[in-house]
């Protein structure tokens, strides 16, 4: 009794070492970790899906009385969501907070990269590549093509700044917009759930107005602000990282511009609605 109980702690603690080598050498190892990341992000997204879809069956009533595709859309926003808070708070995190893109440090800012902004991107990456499967299978219901063109841009320039390791702290300023997304999806939950009359309706037009105008407005031209004063070192990236830094934002921030108009002219007739 006594050998087999130490038999199954000795096979345990082997079968314990084998799986700590397996993460460490391969599913964390350096040359590997943005797959793991992306595999993870694609992962998160199924998982928070049927979250959503669990908790929306359990407390919501009038889920059940939701079609088909107000379903989906109310899954994938939920999915959305999670994202949008993750990929903010890194963000933030490693523009302004960290020590990764300071001018203190030695060398460009421009080719700076680190293993946490790779596994970073490489959750974003997985969450778009979702998303965009999502879209294309349920299109036009969940988005039109602005929602694919703007899928399609983020997928390219992920995938770029973890290949090339080049133009992260730009990718990571944009992916700062994703802060209005909780934003725009709780305002489509209080239409859906019959509640555009209310009070917190307007509450969050409002707040989504002021985070649209700093996130995705005046952001983007602090973005350019920053590229201005670092030509010197954005001339010393690879010619398709120029394009990127220069053409992504340029067409993110005239689609944001365009978005913003709609925010404020419907903000605008709920208040006129309101007085």
């Amino acid at each position: 009794m006594m050998d087999l109980s130490t038999t199954s702690v000795v096979a345990a603690k082997a079968y314990k070492y084998r799986a700590e080598s397996l993460v460490k050498d391969y599913l964390l190892a350096d040359c590997y970790v943005s797959y793991t990341a992306v595999l993870g992000g694609i992962l998160m997204c199924k998982m928070v899906y049927d979250i959503t879809h669990l908790i929306s069956s359990l407390y919501y009533k009038g889920y059940g009385s939701l079609t088909k595709i107000q379903k989906l859309e109310w899954n994938n926003r939920g999915m959305s969501t999670v994202h949008a808070m993750f990929i903010t708070l890194m963000s933030v995190y490693l523009v302004f907070f960290s020590n990764l893109f300071s001018d203190e440090l030695d060398g460009p800012v421009t080719v700076r990269s680190s293993n946490l902004s790779n596994f970073t991107l490489g959750v974003s990456l997985g969450y778009f590549i979702a998303d965009l499967a999502m879209l294309s299978w349920a299109y036009p219901s969940l988005g039109g093509m602005e929602y694919v063109l703007h899928h399609l841009l983020s997928i390219i320039s992920l995938v770029y700044a973890i290949y090339s390791e080049e133009g992260q702290l730009y990718t990571y300023m944009v992916l700062i917009s994703e802060t209005t997304t909780p934003g725009i999806n709780l305002r489509w939950f209080l239409d859906t759930v019959g509640m555009k009359r209310s009070k917190a309706y307007l509450v969050n037009g409002v707040t989504m107005f002021v985070a649209w105008l700093v996130a995705r407005i005046i952001l983007f031209i602090y973005l350019f602000y920053h590229i201005y004063f670092h030509i010197d070192q954005v001339k010393q990236m690879r010619t398709f990282s120029c394009i990127l830094i220069f053409a992504v934002p340029t067409i993110l921030l005239v689609m944001n511009t365009v978005w913003f108009v709609k925010i404020l002219r419907g903000l605008k007739k709920t208040l006129a609605k309101r007085q």
